[in-house]
């Protein structure tokens, strides 16, 4: 399992809790869709997953885990190029493969992000992920900022990544969620 949460209890708030006794596992190779209302606490999942908010109680085992972000141009800085940004938390040895795989020209990472059009760059935003090495991707709606063609494209080249990573994958598109998860979860 890259992902294992057990009982997890969690809310803002004593008498409106998100999570109550709630667990969920993912393993290699699988996406689980994770999809609900607005304030549902999809995003929030994240947080806990990430460890940026701690649960009232349960257990959160996950190896290493990287997020692909819902806006694309929020999640890189607009001073630098994406190489640097990238670099910042990866390496660029296995940068080819990924490249091509990513349908992206080199070139692309010498330009700063106003330059890159929304696919180009949530494209650019699983390249950094990836190359980051994770055994699990938090894709938080990955393709909700993009039109129905680049989303589909994104959605295709995540599923290419399987053999080396789980994904919990955030979404608001019931459509999206069954076409490439083997498992969805609805959140009240």
């Amino acid at each position: 399992m890259v992902l294992e949460i057990k009982n997890l209890t969690f809310g803002y708030t004593k008498d409106r809790l998100l999570y109550k006794n709630f667990s969920l596992s993912v393993k290699r190779g699988e996406i689980v869709a994770i999809t609900g209302a607005s304030g549902s606490g999809k995003s929030t999942l994240l947080d806990l997953i990430m460890r940026d908010l701690k649960p009232h109680s349960g257990e959160i085992k996950v190896q290493k885990a990287t997020q692909i972000f819902q806006d694309p141009y929020s999640s890189f800085h607009p001073s630098y190029t994406i190489k640097e940004q990238i670099e910042e938390v990866a390496t660029l040895h296995d940068k080819y493969y990924y490249l091509k795989s990513l349908n992206l020209k080199e070139e692309l990472l010498f330009q700063k992000p106003h330059k890159l059009s929304g696919g180009e760059l949530q494209r650019c935003s699983i390249l950094r992920s990836i190359l980051q090495k994770p055994d699990l991707l938090l894709a938080d709606e990955p393709t909700s900022a993009l039109d129905n063609v680049s989303a589909l494209e994104v959605m295709k080249l995540l599923v290419k990544f399987l053999d080396r990573v789980g994904i919990l994958l955030i979404t608001h598109d019931l459509d999206l969620a069954s076409w490439c998860s083997d498992r969805v979860i609805e959140l009240d």
